[in-house]
Protein backbone atom coordinates (compact mmCIF):
# COMPACT_ATOMS: atom_id res chain seq x y z
CA UNK A 1 0.00 0.00 0.00
CA UNK A 2 1.87 3.24 -1.07
CA UNK A 3 2.35 6.02 1.31
CA UNK A 4 0.24 9.28 0.83
CA UNK A 5 2.58 12.63 0.49
CA UNK A 6 -0.08 14.59 2.69
CA UNK A 7 0.96 15.72 5.82
CA UNK A 8 0.82 14.11 9.29
CA UNK A 9 -2.23 14.61 11.14
CA UNK A 10 0.20 15.81 14.31
CA UNK A 11 3.50 15.72 15.33
CA UNK A 12 4.73 13.11 16.83
CA UNK A 13 6.93 12.65 19.79
CA UNK A 14 11.07 12.13 19.57
CA UNK A 15 11.03 13.58 15.90
CA UNK A 16 9.98 9.95 14.90
CA UNK A 17 8.32 7.86 12.99
CA UNK A 18 4.94 8.08 11.55
CA UNK A 19 4.14 4.46 11.77
CA UNK A 20 5.17 3.87 8.33
CA UNK A 21 8.46 2.68 8.08
CA UNK A 22 8.10 -0.07 11.51
CA UNK A 23 4.49 -1.06 9.94
CA UNK A 24 4.53 -4.99 9.93
CA UNK A 25 3.32 -6.36 6.83
CA UNK A 26 -0.15 -6.05 6.34
CA UNK A 27 -2.20 -9.34 6.40
CA UNK A 28 -5.75 -10.64 7.72
CA UNK A 29 -7.36 -8.32 10.02
CA UNK A 30 -4.68 -5.42 9.27
CA UNK A 31 -5.15 -5.97 5.88
CA UNK A 32 -8.97 -5.12 6.00
CA UNK A 33 -8.15 -2.40 8.48
CA UNK A 34 -6.05 0.00 6.62
CA UNK A 35 -6.35 -1.16 3.18
CA UNK A 36 -9.73 -2.14 2.30
CA UNK A 37 -9.77 -3.07 -1.64
CA UNK A 38 -13.20 -1.34 -2.25
CA UNK A 39 -11.39 2.12 -1.22
CA UNK A 40 -9.17 4.08 -3.75
CA UNK A 41 -5.90 4.31 -2.74
CA UNK A 42 -6.19 7.94 -3.47
CA UNK A 43 -8.45 9.09 -0.62
CA UNK A 44 -7.02 10.33 2.57
CA UNK A 45 -6.34 7.63 5.34
CA UNK A 46 -8.61 8.26 8.06
CA UNK A 47 -6.27 10.12 9.97
CA UNK A 48 -5.43 12.76 7.61
CA UNK A 49 -9.80 12.68 7.12
CA UNK A 50 -9.62 13.79 10.79
CA UNK A 51 -7.33 16.47 10.13
CA UNK A 52 -9.71 17.87 7.67
CA UNK A 53 -12.77 17.69 9.25
CA UNK A 54 -10.73 19.83 11.79
CA UNK A 55 -9.64 22.38 9.43
CA UNK A 56 -13.06 22.86 8.18
CA UNK A 57 -14.99 23.26 11.37
CA UNK A 58 -11.74 25.80 12.49
CA UNK A 59 -13.24 28.10 9.86
CA UNK A 60 -16.38 28.43 11.48
CA UNK A 61 -15.32 29.93 14.77
CA UNK A 62 -13.96 33.43 15.90
CA UNK A 63 -11.07 30.84 17.87
CA UNK A 64 -7.90 32.59 17.00
CA UNK A 65 -5.72 29.87 14.72
CA UNK A 66 -3.21 29.26 17.81
CA UNK A 67 -5.95 28.30 19.83
CA UNK A 68 -6.97 26.02 16.85
CA UNK A 69 -3.63 24.16 17.18
CA UNK A 70 -3.23 23.90 20.67
CA UNK A 71 -7.04 22.20 20.99
CA UNK A 72 -5.77 20.07 17.84
CA UNK A 73 -2.70 19.19 19.48
CA UNK A 74 -2.11 16.00 21.54
CA UNK A 75 -0.78 16.65 24.79
CA UNK A 76 0.54 13.35 25.60
CA UNK A 77 1.91 10.11 24.34
CA UNK A 78 3.11 7.03 25.72
CA UNK A 79 5.02 4.38 23.57
CA UNK A 80 5.54 1.28 25.66
CA UNK A 81 7.53 -1.88 24.34
CA UNK A 82 7.36 -4.98 26.96
CA UNK A 83 8.53 -8.63 26.55
CA UNK A 84 5.94 -11.49 27.14
CA UNK A 85 6.64 -15.11 27.42
CA UNK A 86 4.25 -17.02 25.07
CA UNK A 87 2.49 -20.38 26.27
CA UNK A 88 5.36 -22.27 24.03
CA UNK A 89 8.20 -21.07 25.81
CA UNK A 90 8.97 -18.41 23.26
CA UNK A 91 9.53 -14.50 24.11
CA UNK A 92 7.81 -11.78 22.16
CA UNK A 93 8.08 -8.06 22.55
CA UNK A 94 4.75 -6.27 22.23
CA UNK A 95 4.14 -2.87 20.97
CA UNK A 96 1.75 -0.31 22.66
CA UNK A 97 0.51 3.02 23.07
CA UNK A 98 -1.41 5.82 24.74
CA UNK A 99 -2.84 9.13 23.65
CA UNK A 100 -4.05 11.91 26.26
CA UNK A 101 -5.02 14.37 23.74
CA UNK A 102 -6.63 16.70 25.82
CA UNK A 103 -6.58 17.79 29.46
CA UNK A 104 -9.00 20.30 29.35
CA UNK A 105 -11.18 18.39 31.51
CA UNK A 106 -9.44 15.42 33.44
CA UNK A 107 -9.37 12.57 33.51
CA UNK A 108 -9.04 11.36 30.33
CA UNK A 109 -11.13 9.31 28.67
CA UNK A 110 -11.14 6.49 25.72
CA UNK A 111 -10.74 2.98 25.02
CA UNK A 112 -8.31 0.23 24.45
CA UNK A 113 -7.78 -1.60 21.60
CA UNK A 114 -5.91 -4.39 19.97
CA UNK A 115 -5.68 -4.87 16.51
CA UNK A 116 -2.28 -5.54 14.74
CA UNK A 117 -2.85 -2.26 12.57
CA UNK A 118 -2.25 -0.14 15.58
CA UNK A 119 0.28 2.13 15.63
CA UNK A 120 0.91 5.95 17.85
CA UNK A 121 -0.58 7.79 14.65
CA UNK A 122 -3.63 5.87 15.44
CA UNK A 123 -3.89 6.28 18.71
CA UNK A 124 -3.29 10.18 18.35
CA UNK A 125 -6.30 10.34 15.85
CA UNK A 126 -8.64 8.47 18.34
CA UNK A 127 -7.43 10.42 21.27
CA UNK A 128 -8.42 13.54 19.44
CA UNK A 129 -12.11 12.12 18.41
CA UNK A 130 -12.86 11.48 22.16
CA UNK A 131 -12.32 14.77 23.20
CA UNK A 132 -14.41 16.43 20.08
CA UNK A 133 -17.07 13.10 21.01
CA UNK A 134 -17.08 14.25 24.74
CA UNK A 135 -17.47 17.84 24.28
CA UNK A 136 -20.47 17.35 21.83
CA UNK A 137 -22.61 15.78 24.25
CA UNK A 138 -21.03 17.45 27.04
CA UNK A 139 -19.56 15.07 28.81
CA UNK A 140 -16.67 16.54 31.26
CA UNK A 141 -13.92 14.63 29.69
CA UNK A 142 -10.76 15.11 28.08
CA UNK A 143 -10.05 12.31 25.29
CA UNK A 144 -7.51 9.41 25.08
CA UNK A 145 -7.21 6.07 23.56
CA UNK A 146 -5.08 3.30 24.16
CA UNK A 147 -3.97 0.40 21.81
CA UNK A 148 -2.07 -2.65 21.48
CA UNK A 149 -0.51 -3.81 18.47
CA UNK A 150 -1.79 -7.87 18.49
CA UNK A 151 -4.43 -9.65 17.14
CA UNK A 152 -6.32 -11.17 19.93
CA UNK A 153 -7.22 -14.23 17.93
CA UNK A 154 -3.90 -15.18 18.12
CA UNK A 155 -3.10 -15.69 21.84
CA UNK A 156 -4.50 -17.70 24.46
CA UNK A 157 -6.80 -16.15 27.03
CA UNK A 158 -3.75 -16.88 29.37
CA UNK A 159 -1.25 -14.64 27.13
CA UNK A 160 -3.96 -11.72 26.85
CA UNK A 161 -4.37 -11.48 30.43
CA UNK A 162 -0.63 -10.89 31.00
CA UNK A 163 -0.46 -8.84 27.95
CA UNK A 164 -3.49 -6.98 29.69
CA UNK A 165 -1.59 -6.91 33.16
CA UNK A 166 1.57 -5.92 31.88
CA UNK A 167 0.14 -2.89 29.56
CA UNK A 168 -1.93 -1.58 32.96
CA UNK A 169 1.47 -1.62 34.92
CA UNK A 170 3.39 0.18 32.58
CA UNK A 171 0.29 2.88 32.15
CA UNK A 172 1.02 2.99 35.94
CA UNK A 173 4.35 3.92 36.15
CA UNK A 174 4.18 6.45 33.71
CA UNK A 175 0.88 8.16 35.26
CA UNK A 176 -1.62 7.45 32.36
CA UNK A 177 -4.07 5.35 34.15
CA UNK A 178 -6.05 6.77 37.21
CA UNK A 179 -9.66 7.59 37.81
CA UNK A 180 -8.76 11.33 38.41
CA UNK A 181 -6.05 11.03 35.78
CA UNK A 182 -7.03 8.39 32.73
CA UNK A 183 -9.89 6.09 32.60
CA UNK A 184 -9.82 3.34 29.92
CA UNK A 185 -12.56 1.82 28.42
CA UNK A 186 -13.16 -1.52 25.99
CA UNK A 187 -12.34 -0.89 22.34
CA UNK A 188 -12.04 -3.21 19.36
CA UNK A 189 -10.64 -6.88 19.94
CA UNK A 190 -11.29 -6.00 24.18
CA UNK A 191 -14.15 -6.20 26.64
CA UNK A 192 -15.38 -6.55 30.01
CA UNK A 193 -12.74 -9.54 30.24
CA UNK A 194 -10.28 -7.07 30.18
CA UNK A 195 -11.25 -4.42 32.18
CA UNK A 196 -11.35 -6.83 34.92
CA UNK A 197 -8.00 -7.66 34.35
CA UNK A 198 -6.85 -3.92 34.63
CA UNK A 199 -8.85 -3.15 37.50
CA UNK A 200 -7.78 -5.76 39.29
CA UNK A 201 -4.38 -5.41 38.45
CA UNK A 202 -4.46 -1.50 39.15
CA UNK A 203 -6.18 -2.74 42.85
CA UNK A 204 -2.88 -4.72 43.86
CA UNK A 205 -0.80 -1.49 42.98
CA UNK A 206 -2.29 0.32 44.93
CA UNK A 207 -4.07 -1.76 47.69
CA UNK A 208 -6.61 0.08 50.56
CA UNK A 209 -4.55 3.51 49.61
CA UNK A 210 -7.41 4.20 46.88
CA UNK A 211 -10.78 4.07 47.82
CA UNK A 212 -11.99 4.96 44.32
CA UNK A 213 -9.58 2.50 42.54
CA UNK A 214 -12.67 0.86 40.71
CA UNK A 215 -13.07 4.08 38.80
CA UNK A 216 -9.81 3.68 37.50
CA UNK A 217 -11.88 1.93 34.08
CA UNK A 218 -15.32 1.74 32.66
CA UNK A 219 -16.83 -1.17 30.80
CA UNK A 220 -15.89 -3.49 33.75
CA UNK A 221 -18.55 -6.63 34.73
CA UNK A 222 -21.34 -5.65 36.80
CA UNK A 223 -19.95 -8.02 39.78
CA UNK A 224 -15.94 -5.75 39.84
CA UNK A 225 -18.29 -2.16 39.64
CA UNK A 226 -19.55 -1.86 35.84
CA UNK A 227 -23.28 -0.29 35.37
CA UNK A 228 -26.25 -1.71 34.17
CA UNK A 229 -26.71 -0.49 29.88
CA UNK A 230 -22.90 -0.57 29.18
CA UNK A 231 -22.60 -3.17 26.70
CA UNK A 232 -25.36 -2.24 24.37
CA UNK A 233 -25.20 2.22 25.08
CA UNK A 234 -23.11 2.69 21.97
CA UNK A 235 -25.39 0.73 19.85
CA UNK A 236 -28.71 2.17 21.86
CA UNK A 237 -27.23 5.77 21.84
CA UNK A 238 -27.20 5.03 17.55
CA UNK A 239 -31.17 4.47 17.77
CA UNK A 240 -31.80 7.56 19.89
CA UNK A 241 -30.19 9.89 17.87
CA UNK A 242 -31.93 8.57 14.64
CA UNK A 243 -35.74 8.57 16.49
CA UNK A 244 -35.29 11.74 17.78
CA UNK A 245 -33.57 13.15 14.31
CA UNK A 246 -36.74 11.83 12.59
CA UNK A 247 -39.11 13.48 14.74
CA UNK A 248 -37.88 16.58 13.36
CA UNK A 249 -40.36 17.53 10.83
CA UNK A 250 -38.50 20.64 9.51
CA UNK A 251 -35.03 18.53 8.95
CA UNK A 252 -36.68 15.52 7.29
CA UNK A 253 -38.54 17.80 4.68
CA UNK A 254 -35.13 19.38 4.05
CA UNK A 255 -34.09 16.00 2.68
CA UNK A 256 -37.53 14.92 1.45
CA UNK A 257 -37.41 12.10 4.38
CA UNK A 258 -41.03 11.34 6.22
CA UNK A 259 -41.07 11.80 9.60
CA UNK A 260 -41.13 9.47 12.05
CA UNK A 261 -39.17 6.30 12.51
CA UNK A 262 -41.58 3.31 12.61
CA UNK A 263 -41.88 1.11 9.99
CA UNK A 264 -38.61 2.99 8.53
CA UNK A 265 -36.62 0.22 6.68
CA UNK A 266 -32.62 -0.62 7.88
CA UNK A 267 -29.18 -1.59 6.84
CA UNK A 268 -26.77 -2.37 8.98
CA UNK A 269 -23.18 -2.50 7.93
CA UNK A 270 -21.02 -4.23 10.22
CA UNK A 271 -22.89 -6.74 12.68
CA UNK A 272 -20.37 -6.46 16.10
CA UNK A 273 -21.41 -5.38 19.20
CA UNK A 274 -22.22 -1.67 18.14
CA UNK A 275 -24.06 -3.06 14.88
CA UNK A 276 -26.19 -6.00 16.56
CA UNK A 277 -27.70 -4.04 19.35
CA UNK A 278 -28.06 -0.80 17.03
CA UNK A 279 -30.47 -3.55 14.86
CA UNK A 280 -32.05 -5.06 17.94
CA UNK A 281 -33.25 -1.69 19.36
CA UNK A 282 -34.22 -0.35 15.47
CA UNK A 283 -36.75 -3.15 15.56
CA UNK A 284 -37.71 -3.65 19.35
CA UNK A 285 -38.00 0.11 20.23
CA UNK A 286 -38.96 1.92 16.99
CA UNK A 287 -40.53 -0.81 14.77
CA UNK A 288 -38.37 -0.62 12.01
CA UNK A 289 -37.19 -3.27 9.72
CA UNK A 290 -33.97 -4.67 9.63
CA UNK A 291 -33.67 -5.64 5.95
CA UNK A 292 -29.94 -6.12 5.49
CA UNK A 293 -26.75 -6.78 7.35
CA UNK A 294 -23.38 -6.73 5.98
CA UNK A 295 -20.38 -8.01 7.21
CA UNK A 296 -16.26 -8.41 5.91
CA UNK A 297 -17.08 -12.18 4.63
CA UNK A 298 -21.18 -12.17 3.56
CA UNK A 299 -24.09 -10.00 3.81
CA UNK A 300 -28.03 -11.07 3.73
CA UNK A 301 -30.88 -9.97 2.85
CA UNK A 302 -34.68 -10.13 3.70
CA UNK A 303 -37.57 -7.86 2.64
CA UNK A 304 -39.71 -8.79 5.25
CA UNK A 305 -37.49 -8.16 8.01
CA UNK A 306 -34.08 -10.02 9.58
CA UNK A 307 -34.65 -11.90 12.99
CA UNK A 308 -31.20 -10.49 14.20
CA UNK A 309 -31.09 -12.55 16.88
CA UNK A 310 -31.05 -15.67 15.32
CA UNK A 311 -28.80 -13.94 12.74
CA UNK A 312 -26.39 -13.16 15.33
CA UNK A 313 -26.61 -16.90 17.21
CA UNK A 314 -26.02 -18.33 13.18
CA UNK A 315 -23.14 -15.81 12.83
CA UNK A 316 -21.80 -16.84 16.43
CA UNK A 317 -21.63 -20.50 15.38
CA UNK A 318 -20.86 -20.73 11.57
CA UNK A 319 -18.49 -17.60 11.54
CA UNK A 320 -20.46 -16.07 8.35
CA UNK A 321 -23.78 -15.36 7.48
CA UNK A 322 -24.20 -17.13 4.76
CA UNK A 323 -26.89 -19.75 4.48
CA UNK A 324 -28.50 -18.09 7.50
CA UNK A 325 -32.30 -19.57 6.97
CA UNK A 326 -34.09 -16.28 7.44
CA UNK A 327 -32.54 -14.91 4.07
CA UNK A 328 -33.85 -13.87 1.16
CA UNK A 329 -31.05 -13.14 -0.55
CA UNK A 330 -27.16 -13.01 0.49
CA UNK A 331 -23.75 -12.00 -1.11
CA UNK A 332 -20.23 -13.62 -0.49
CA UNK A 333 -17.04 -11.82 0.05
CA UNK A 334 -15.75 -10.69 -2.89
CA UNK A 335 -19.62 -8.80 -3.52
CA UNK A 336 -20.76 -8.22 0.20
CA UNK A 337 -20.30 -4.61 0.51
CA UNK A 338 -22.96 -3.91 -2.64
CA UNK A 339 -25.56 -4.74 0.03
CA UNK A 340 -25.11 -1.16 1.58
CA UNK A 341 -26.01 -0.01 -2.31
CA UNK A 342 -29.47 -1.81 -1.73
CA UNK A 343 -32.66 1.04 -1.29
CA UNK A 344 -33.50 1.73 2.30
CA UNK A 345 -34.44 4.48 4.72
CA UNK A 346 -31.22 4.32 7.14
CA UNK A 347 -27.88 2.87 6.69
CA UNK A 348 -25.93 2.74 10.03
CA UNK A 349 -22.05 1.71 8.66
CA UNK A 350 -20.79 0.39 12.26
CA UNK A 351 -17.57 -1.67 10.97
CA UNK A 352 -14.66 0.44 10.10
CA UNK A 353 -13.42 3.75 8.89
CA UNK A 354 -13.73 4.85 4.91
CA UNK A 355 -16.50 2.56 4.35
CA UNK A 356 -18.48 4.57 2.30
CA UNK A 357 -16.07 6.19 -0.63
CA UNK A 358 -16.03 8.03 -3.88
CA UNK A 359 -16.33 4.69 -5.15
CA UNK A 360 -19.61 3.31 -4.06
CA UNK A 361 -21.06 6.96 -2.74
CA UNK A 362 -22.81 7.46 -5.85
CA UNK A 363 -24.83 3.95 -5.14
CA UNK A 364 -25.84 4.83 -1.95
CA UNK A 365 -29.77 5.05 -2.52
CA UNK A 366 -30.05 5.28 1.51
CA UNK A 367 -32.51 8.45 2.61
CA UNK A 368 -30.31 9.00 6.15
CA UNK A 369 -26.74 7.43 7.18
CA UNK A 370 -26.03 7.60 10.74
CA UNK A 371 -22.50 6.56 10.92
CA UNK A 372 -21.56 4.06 13.95
CA UNK A 373 -18.02 3.40 13.19
CA UNK A 374 -14.95 5.83 13.66
CA UNK A 375 -15.27 7.61 9.98
CA UNK A 376 -16.77 5.34 8.10
CA UNK A 377 -17.21 8.05 5.46
CA UNK A 378 -15.01 9.40 3.90
CA UNK A 379 -14.04 13.56 2.64
CA UNK A 380 -15.27 12.62 -1.04
CA UNK A 381 -17.92 10.43 -0.15
CA UNK A 382 -19.85 13.17 1.92
CA UNK A 383 -19.40 15.61 -0.95
CA UNK A 384 -21.27 13.53 -2.91
CA UNK A 385 -23.45 12.17 -0.99
CA UNK A 386 -24.39 16.30 0.28
CA UNK A 387 -25.15 16.85 -3.29
CA UNK A 388 -27.48 13.70 -3.78
CA UNK A 389 -29.77 15.53 -1.14
CA UNK A 390 -28.58 12.57 1.72
CA UNK A 391 -28.31 13.44 5.57
CA UNK A 392 -25.64 12.09 6.88
CA UNK A 393 -26.07 11.96 11.16
CA UNK A 394 -22.04 12.39 12.09
CA UNK A 395 -19.95 9.82 13.89
CA UNK A 396 -18.77 11.58 16.91
CA UNK A 397 -22.73 12.38 18.11
CA UNK A 398 -24.08 9.10 17.02
CA UNK A 399 -21.47 6.69 18.46
CA UNK A 400 -21.39 8.80 22.00
CA UNK A 401 -23.80 6.78 23.96
CA UNK A 402 -20.69 4.42 24.67
CA UNK A 403 -18.65 7.30 26.09
CA UNK A 404 -21.94 8.71 27.79
CA UNK A 405 -22.67 5.65 29.72
CA UNK A 406 -19.01 5.25 31.00
CA UNK A 407 -19.65 8.57 32.34
CA UNK A 408 -22.31 7.31 34.21
CA UNK A 409 -20.42 4.34 35.39
CA UNK A 410 -17.33 6.25 36.51
CA UNK A 411 -19.80 8.69 38.97
CA UNK A 412 -21.31 5.39 40.27
CA UNK A 413 -17.82 4.09 41.27
CA UNK A 414 -16.80 7.69 42.92
CA UNK A 415 -20.22 7.56 44.66
CA UNK A 416 -19.61 4.20 45.76
CA UNK A 417 -23.26 3.61 45.25
CA UNK A 418 -25.41 2.38 42.43
CA UNK A 419 -28.05 4.27 40.80
CA UNK A 420 -31.65 3.89 41.97
CA UNK A 421 -30.19 2.60 45.08
CA UNK A 422 -31.61 5.30 47.41
CA UNK A 423 -35.13 5.95 45.55
CA UNK A 424 -36.62 3.09 44.14
CA UNK A 425 -38.33 1.86 46.96
CA UNK A 426 -39.50 5.59 47.35
CA UNK A 427 -41.04 5.74 44.06
CA UNK A 428 -42.62 2.43 44.07
CA UNK A 429 -44.05 3.48 47.71
CA UNK A 430 -45.38 6.73 45.84
CA UNK A 431 -46.67 4.97 42.67
CA UNK A 432 -48.83 2.97 45.03
CA UNK A 433 -50.26 4.99 47.19
CA UNK A 434 -51.50 7.36 44.11
CA UNK A 435 -53.29 4.01 42.87
CA UNK A 436 -54.87 3.92 46.03
CA UNK A 437 -56.29 6.67 46.22
CA UNK A 438 -57.74 6.60 42.58
CA UNK A 439 -58.98 3.30 42.98
CA UNK A 440 -60.20 4.75 46.31
CA UNK A 441 -62.33 7.32 43.85
CA UNK A 442 -63.55 4.88 41.96
CA UNK A 443 -61.55 4.55 39.00
CA UNK A 444 -60.34 1.39 38.04
CA UNK A 445 -56.52 1.00 38.51
CA UNK A 446 -56.29 -2.98 38.58
CA UNK A 447 -55.52 -2.78 34.80
CA UNK A 448 -52.47 -0.88 35.51
CA UNK A 449 -49.17 -2.66 33.89
CA UNK A 450 -47.30 -3.89 36.73
CA UNK A 451 -44.10 -1.77 35.52
CA UNK A 452 -45.74 1.25 36.17
CA UNK A 453 -45.83 0.30 40.07
CA UNK A 454 -41.88 -0.35 39.84
CA UNK A 455 -39.26 2.55 40.42
CA UNK A 456 -36.73 2.80 37.95
CA UNK A 457 -34.16 0.46 37.93
CA UNK A 458 -30.46 1.29 37.35
CA UNK A 459 -30.87 0.25 33.82
CA UNK A 460 -34.12 2.61 33.40
CA UNK A 461 -31.75 5.52 34.70
CA UNK A 462 -28.86 4.38 32.46
CA UNK A 463 -30.74 4.27 29.35
CA UNK A 464 -33.11 7.90 30.56
CA UNK A 465 -29.58 9.63 31.11
CA UNK A 466 -28.57 8.37 27.81
CA UNK A 467 -31.13 9.42 25.73
CA UNK A 468 -30.95 13.20 27.44
CA UNK A 469 -27.25 12.88 26.72
CA UNK A 470 -27.28 12.16 23.45
CA UNK A 471 -30.60 13.72 22.13
CA UNK A 472 -29.42 17.28 23.82
CA UNK A 473 -25.97 16.90 21.47
CA UNK A 474 -28.12 16.29 18.81
CA UNK A 475 -30.42 19.49 19.31
CA UNK A 476 -27.29 21.58 19.69
CA UNK A 477 -26.10 19.92 16.07
CA UNK A 478 -28.83 20.96 14.79
CA UNK A 479 -29.43 24.19 15.68
CA UNK A 480 -25.77 24.88 14.69
CA UNK A 481 -25.93 23.65 11.51
CA UNK A 482 -28.95 25.52 10.32
CA UNK A 483 -27.69 28.85 11.55
CA UNK A 484 -23.98 28.58 10.47
CA UNK A 485 -25.51 26.88 6.99
CA UNK A 486 -22.96 23.87 7.58
CA UNK A 487 -23.14 20.11 7.63
CA UNK A 488 -24.33 18.23 10.90
CA UNK A 489 -20.93 16.81 11.40
CA UNK A 490 -18.81 20.80 10.56
CA UNK A 491 -22.00 21.36 13.31
CA UNK A 492 -20.71 18.98 15.60
CA UNK A 493 -16.77 19.85 15.57
CA UNK A 494 -17.92 23.94 15.62
CA UNK A 495 -20.10 22.57 18.68
CA UNK A 496 -16.93 20.75 20.48
CA UNK A 497 -14.44 24.12 19.89
CA UNK A 498 -16.70 26.46 21.17
CA UNK A 499 -17.72 24.64 24.08
CA UNK A 500 -13.72 23.50 24.65
CA UNK A 501 -12.96 27.33 24.15
CA UNK A 502 -13.81 28.65 28.05
CA UNK A 503 -11.71 25.85 29.13
CA UNK A 504 -8.86 26.66 27.57
CA UNK A 505 -8.91 30.31 27.88
CA UNK A 506 -7.38 32.87 25.22
CA UNK A 507 -3.93 32.11 26.54
CA UNK A 508 -4.17 28.39 25.87
CA UNK A 509 -2.50 27.58 29.24
CA UNK A 510 0.62 28.90 27.94
CA UNK A 511 4.16 29.91 30.44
Amino acid sequence: MRRFATRALLALPHGGSNGWATRPPLDGVAKRYFSDPTTPDDEPRFLEMVKMNFEKAAKHTDLTPGLVKQIMACNSVLRISFPIERDDGTIEVIRSYRAQHSHHRTPCKGGIRYAEAVDLQEVEALASLMTFKCAVVNVPFGGAKGGISIDPKKYSVRELEKITRRYTVELNKHGFIGPGVDVPAPDMGTGAREMAWIVDTYRMLFGQSDVNAWACVTGKPLTMGGIEGRTEATGLGIVYVTRAFLAKKEECQRFGIAPGIEGKTVVMQGFGNVGFYAAKFFIECCGCKVIGVVEYNSAVYNSKGLDVESLKKYQMEKGTLLGFPGSESELAADEAHEMMEIECDILVPAAMERSIHKGNAHKIKAKLICEGANGPTTIAAEEILEKKGIAILPDILTNSGGVSVSYFEWLKNLAHVGFGKLTRRWEEKGKNQLLETLRAAGVDTESTHQTMRKGATEKDLVYSGLEDTICNGLDEVVETANRKKISYRTAAFVNAFEKMQGTYGDSGFTI
